[in-house]
């Protein structure tokens, strides 16, 4: 092969590579084109159940319908979904976020109970909340922890749960929402026992009874759950942190994906479609979060 060919093939390869990586990373014309719609979930606290459904399989289901197109559901956890979105690791350090490495993009969008964070808006684009949450601290039923007796004042309420923690055990798992260093545990020398077993945050309660630590982080959709599943097992201290909101998040590539799931999000709010997904994977989860349900109200 001379110079001159040798050159045409390097450039035919180049052409096909970027063809290829715009294909893997699309927004949405690409997605039409194509023809699927790929949704990262996480088997967690009824957003992704492992047997078809969930909150978040039914809301990026009807989205994929709403595009005409076929949905795919691509498996992941919280160590690799944003990795799985962007094709890089995310490495944080402290406040800062820097992307690293090649990987393969699997996925179009994270819809998994996903809770909007500062370093993750560094390096995601998130759509309207989803859904609300928020950290709580969890003592297995026989603690003598008694839970706070609460207050109007949140801020207040949030630090003197964090007091009762004191020399105890703190069970987290980091990277996902019930990372320490979210919301001010790190460094302040508590006694914090990773969980690094897998990055399933629905095995924080049975690890928990397994006396692994004297406490554990929960968010509100998973304590409602497992305060029914493990009843009389466990009970709630008090609030870690602020009230959050959960959200899909997409590509800062794709602003077009994530307008069209705001467009759609906002009609199936309108039509009831929204309230109906709430009511059947949450219920009684308005109680907790009046605020949030009402202003979509």
């Amino acid at each position: 092969m001379n110079d001159s060919s040798k050159g045409l093939a390097l450039g035919f390869a180049l052409v096909l590579a970027g063809l290829s990586s715009a294909a893997w990373c699309a927004d949405l014309d690409e997605i039409r084109e194509r023809g699927e719609l790929r949704h990262l979930g996480i088997k967690y606290a009824n957003f992704v159940t492992g047997s078809g459904d969930g909150f978040d399989v039914e809301l990026v289901k009807g989205f994929a319908q709403d595009l005409g197109v076929d949905y795919v559901l691509v498996d992941t956890n919280f160590y690799n979904v944003i990795r799985d979105l962007l094709g890089k690791e995310v490495v944080r350090n402290g406040s800062e976020v820097t992307l690293e490495g090649d990987y393969p993009v699997r996925g179009d969008m994270i819809a998994a109970g996903f809770t909007v964070l500062p370093w993750r808006e560094q390096v995601l684009l998130y759509s309207q909340p989803t859904f609300p949450s928020q950290v709580l601290l969890v003592a297995r039923s026989e603690s003598e922890l008694s839970p706070i007796p609460g207050s109007n004042d949140l801020s207040r309420d949030i630090l003197q749960t964090k007091d009762m923690i004191g020399s105890r055990s703190l069970l987290v798992m980091e990277q996902t929402c019930l990372d320490p260093a979210n919301y001010g545990l790190t460094g302040a020398g508590l006694d914090l026992k990773s969980y690094t077993k897998s990055s399933n945050l629905n095995e924080m309660v049975p690890a928990l009874l397994n006396e692994e630590a004297e406490l554990t982080l929960l968010d509100v959709p998973d304590a409602i759950l497992d305060l029914k599943k493990w009843a009389g097992a466990i009970k709630i201290i008090g609030p870690i942190s602020e009230h959050q909101d959960l959200a899909a998040a997409f590509p800062k590539s794709a602003p077009a994906l994530r307008d069209a799931f705001d467009d759609y999000l906002a009609r199936i709010k309108a039509d009831g479609t929204y309230d109906r997904l709430v009511d059947t994977y949450y219920p009684g989860i308005r109680r907790y979060f009046p605020a949030f349900f009402e202003r979509d109200s």
